[in-house]
């Protein structure tokens, strides 16, 4: 699609075309299949970037910066004819926001996994043995507030009184692979997998997101193809093997 197109697709979406040019824009969408896919693409998008940019004042210097950005994506294009109707400049904005939103989403879906993209981990509320809930409650607030250093230190100490709980050796793990220290978290994701436990299937995924921090998506790969369908993770981890092929 050329620059031009996009101005036509949001003239068309606000009813600022002539009825001849609305006439042949249609019969264009009814017979050009790229153009209508599109135009439908645009109008996803523009619809979502009105909503969250117009109707909200916090975004006003977002608006401005867009103006400014179309300003010169559009320089010259569409403003150097001419014409009897002149368009609104906001409509500029908006396509060019829409172009960028699109161009971002189509990044997305092409661009090579990382790390960062998955490693959403929820809070955690941990169970222990013994009479060490202050260290317990320290170790929750760490993890749950990304500091990994911290983290690691409490779960190390909790894990030196509770050595069989897997529990806090999983999100021990976890810290270790925030903080780069690799082979130390992979050998207790492996301990775990190896074990029959609840955890199991966790581990497995912890431990192909720490491969592809390292950086090595075929053992990433591998690990993720060992996930069972009945796994919390499976259709993140489906959705990255797609990725990864």
């Amino acid at each position: 699609m050329q620059e031009q197109d996009y101005i036509t697709f949001e003239a068309y979406l606000t009813g600022d075309l002539k009825p001849e040019e609305q006439l042949a824009f249609e019969k264009r969408l009814s017979t050009d299949a790229d153009v209508k896919l599109a135009f439908e693409s645009y109008k996803n998008a523009s619809k979502f970037l009105k909503h969250h940019i117009e109707n909200d004042e916090k975004n006003q210097a977002f608006k401005t910066n867009l103006e400014s950005v179309s300003n010169t994506y559009f320089q010259n294009k569409a403003v150097a004819k001419n014409k009897v109707k002149r368009i609104n400049p906001w409509y500029y904005s908006v396509a060019a926001a829409a172009i960028l939103f699109i161009g971002f989403f189509i990044g997305q879906q092409f661009s090579n996994p990382v790390y960062d993209d998955y490693a959403n981990y929820e809070s955690i509320s941990l169970t222990v043995r013994g009479s060490q809930q202050d260290v317990l409650t320290k170790a929750e607030t760490a993890f749950n507030n990304k500091n990994y250093q911290n983290a690691n230190k409490y779960f190390s100490e909790l894990i030196k009184t509770d050595a069989s709980n897997l529990e806090l050796k999983l999100y021990n793990a976890v810290a270790l692979v925030e903080l780069d220290r690799f082979d130390e978290a992979d050998a207790v994701f492996e301990n775990i997998i190896a074990s029959p436990s609840v955890y199991r299937n966790k581990a497995t995924w912890y431990l192909a997101l720490s491969k592809l921090k390292q950086e090595d998506n075929i053992a990433c790969l591998k690990i993720l193809q060992t996930l069972p369908k009945d796994a919390d993770d499976y259709k993140q981890a489906q959705k990255l093997i797609k990725k990864l092929d």
